[in-house]
């Protein structure tokens, strides 16, 4: 009779190995599905807006809040959340964002008003703010190694670009229900997101410092006096007294935030980041590239139904071309950046967006529906090209320590770009006298903001080797 088989052991090593790559699989997850439902939310209101206008009686000035009070607090602190995400650890702070967007997404579907309705909104967006920055820092986290990262990285961006390509289509679906449940359709996510980082390990927190409220309280007051200085010259003009005093405010309190980072003890965006050539251009690409983006769809979300005619769900179908073939282009961007190197994709998705733009202003206002869905798909492939090539770059030449702050930096110049491209392109169609008119000068000033930070790519750097 044969002795039992001595158990086989396993190196302590393997096993943590093992809890390693499923605790990396499990922050992957989690931060996929954070980042796709803060841009489901994004887009799925832009095709709801006429329906949210008649229901509220408002003109287009209310609706550019409905949008911009989101994008507005979502940049504004985007800076302080990737300092606080490096502070208090990624996991506690993606949790802690998650909450927050999940509870004032109930709250923006049961609005009696379109004032609590841009209050949820800009609630809303604090929740967002915080769960870009701590996502990316818990890829960074979880994934060490800069190749696995890379991967990683464009799966979360094809996150965004799924729930970009669903945001229209569902907003127009949903819409013909109620406009209500383009926010409660959030609920279901927020929760999943939720218990697939409770499968994760706490992320390790850095020594307490003190937080930077001079700089945060001028970041909101600077981007808050120029986003409502923006919105409201369409309605007043620029010469009315609220508009000049709003960008009064803009410009104190801009001059107040860099010279309390400059100054301070403990700023939340050292200025030596900012001074990083990578720095500056991944920011200045980052901001045209959503001006491109969210502009288009803000101002072709109007045209279509406004203008053309079609259905909430038509004019969601009519976005799905782009924001499906999107999905597909963004998981190439690591691809490409690893064979042709990171500048290819970057330069190469910039100057598709900067044609498409510049192709949606040749046909004429009775153009049919059909020229403009293909006309569009420049757009959406050439920023799901490039921002996860530019993000890959960034996190690859920060220090690990410094990936949320950087990463809060990239989305806040990001989402200062859509919120001033919905506010300056609705200014520009009211004071045009059609318009289709106003479409293509705005879009066409998207286009050459897009070929100025194209010539910049240029001077991007290769990622370090870690």
């Amino acid at each position: 009779m044969s002795s039992p088989a001595a158990p086989t052991r396993r190196s302590p090593s393997t096993d943590a190995d093992r809890a390693s790559g499923t605790g990396a699989r499990w922050a992957l997850a989690a931060a996929l599905l954070g980042f796709f439902v803060m841009t489901l939310d994004a887009l799925i209101v832009n095709v709801a807006l006429p329906e949210i206008g008649r229901d509220f009686d408002s003109g287009i000035t209310g609706l550019q809040w409905v949008v911009d009070g989101y994008t507005l607090m979502f940049a504004a602190l985007l800076l302080s959340a990737g300092s606080v995400t490096d502070r208090i650890g990624a996991r506690q702070a993606f949790g802690a964002g998650l909450v927050v967007f999940t509870v004032a997404s109930a709250a923006c579907g049961f609005a009696p008003n379109l004032g609590v309705l841009v209050g949820a909104r800009l609630v809303q967006g604090a929740g967002a703010a915080v769960i870009v920055p701590a996502s990316l820092a818990l890829l960074r986290e979880a994934f060490p190694d800069s190749a696995r990262r890379a991967r990683a990285i464009s799966i979360w961006a094809m996150g965004g670009s799924v729930g970009g390509a669903a945001g229209p289509v569902l907003g127009g679906l949903l819409s013909e229900i109620s406009w209500r449940m383009i926010f409660f359709v959030n609920l279901p996510v927020g929760l999943l997101a939720l218990f697939l980082l409770s499968r994760t390990r706490r992320s390790p927190r850095r020594a307490d410092t003190p937080f930077d409220w001079t700089g945060q309280l001028s970041a909101v007051a600077a981007m808050g006096g120029l986003t409502f200085a923006a919105i409201e010259t369409g309605a007043v003009g620029l010469a009315a007294p609220r508009v000049l005093l709003a960008l009064l405010v803009a410009v104190v309190a801009g001059a107040v935030f860099f010279i309390s980072q400059a100054r301070g003890r403990n700023p939340m965006v050292p200025l030596s980041l900012l001074r990083e050539r990578t720095m500056a251009i991944s920011a200045s690409i980052g901001f045209a590239l959503n001006v491109g983006f969210y502009g288009m769809i803000f101002l072709l979300s109007l045209y279509l139904q406004q203008e053309q005619g079609l259905s909430p769900l038509a004019t969601g179908l009519a976005f799905l071309p782009m924001t499906l073939l999107t999905a597909f282009v963004s998981p190439t961007a690591a691809w490409s950046a690893r064979k042709f190197g990171p500048r290819v994709p970057i330069i190469t998705g910039q100057l598709a967006m900067a044609t498409g733009l510049v192709l949606l202003c040749v046909p004429q206002a009775s153009a049919p529906t059909w020229l403009m869905v293909l006309l569009m798909i420049p757009v959406g492939t050439g920023g799901g090209l490039a921002v996860p090539a530019v993000t890959s770059l960034l996190l690859d030449r920060v220090p690990a320590e410094r990936a949320g702050t950087a990463s809060g930096v990239l989305n806040t110049a990001r989402q200062v770009g859509g919120a001033l491209a919905v506010a300056v392109f609705g200014a520009l169609v009211a004071q045009h006298a059609t318009f289709f008119h106003g479409l293509r000068t705005s879009l066409l000033t998207a286009a050459a903001l897009v070929l100025v930070t194209t010539a910049a790519s240029l001077l991007l750097r290769p990622a370090r080797q870690r």
